[in-house]
């Protein structure tokens, strides 16, 4: 990959991986769209490091409590609303290891069709909308019971579809359970922590085992751009959801996915 290629993915990767508009798909469109070589995996999974630093430096002192306090629900058996939360996250997270480990190969190989990325992100933009008109909007992030986080973390493993958007479809289940708007997002962005960092760690050791040379360059101003990009997009999208709600970005989706079968059908 060139210099320009390794800026615009790393953006676009902090960008659209908060946004519900599905990071994995816009990674997959990008270089279709201006004719360079599928960037592969590995330059993705080095990415994703990027916006897991962004969730990590955004929610330091959240994830600090609840670390500590999950620390103490096992030594201590003292719970408090802190520990039950990064319970909760635990048990979320299990569906898209298992999902990942038996499918992970078989999805990379075979799902990476724009007209996949577009029918995904038509039908899950829809399902956006509708959990944010319909839903009831009342509890926060805290409020998610461990049957609850499950259920999402099962939404989450839907989003190893490219086109899907794992923080979309996240909030999607948050929001049909009836949290607020922002403890969608919230619990979207805590559960990412765990997932991205076994799937980075995966993808690392696969790269690692590969006979083929690593650009440590581009790796690391990857990291570093989508960290930067994902840390504002993360500070813009908690303020924009408040006003705005899913709608702008189920219309940003709808209109993708037409251009990409006017392109590509």
């Amino acid at each position: 990959m060139d210099t320009i290629q390794v800026i615009v993915l790393a953006i676009v990767q902090g960008i659209s991986e908060f946004l519900p508009i599905s990071s994995s798909g816009h990674l997959i469109l990008v270089p279709f769209f201006f004719g360079w070589p599928d960037q592969g995996l590995a330059y993705d999974a080095a990415i994703h490091i990027g916006t897991l630093l962004a969730i990590v430096l955004y929610f330091r002192v959240q994830l600090f409590d609840m670390a500590r306090a999950w620390s103490r629900s096992l030594t201590h058996r003292e719970h408090t609303r802190d520990s039950r939360l990064a319970w909760v996250i635990f048990w979320g997270t299990f569906p898209v290891c298992i999902v990942g480990l038996l499918f992970s190969d078989f999805i990379e190989k075979n799902f990476r069709s724009p007209l996949l990325v577009a029918t995904t992100l038509t039908l899950y933009g829809i399902l956006l909308w509708i959990a944010d008109r319909f839903g009831r909007r009342q509890r926060d992030e805290y409020s998610v019971t461990w049957r609850e986080g499950l259920l999402i973390g099962c939404a989450q493993a839907l989003a190893l579809v490219p086109g899907t958007s794992r923080s979309g479809v996240t909030m999607t289940a948050g929001l049909g359970l009836g949290l607020t708007r922002e403890g969608a997002a919230r619990f979207s962005f805590l559960l990412a922590v765990p997932a991205t960092v076994l799937a980075a760690l995966y993808e690392v050791w696969k790269m690692l085992q590969a006979d083929s040379p690593i650009d440590w360059v581009s790796v690391f101003l990857g990291i570093t751009l989508a960290a930067v990009s994902g840390l504002a997009c993360i500070h813009f999208l908690l303020r924009f959801l408040q006003k705005f709600g899913m709608l702008p970005f189920t219309l940003y989706r709808l209109l993708l996915a037409a251009v990409i079968v006017y392109v590509f059908g």
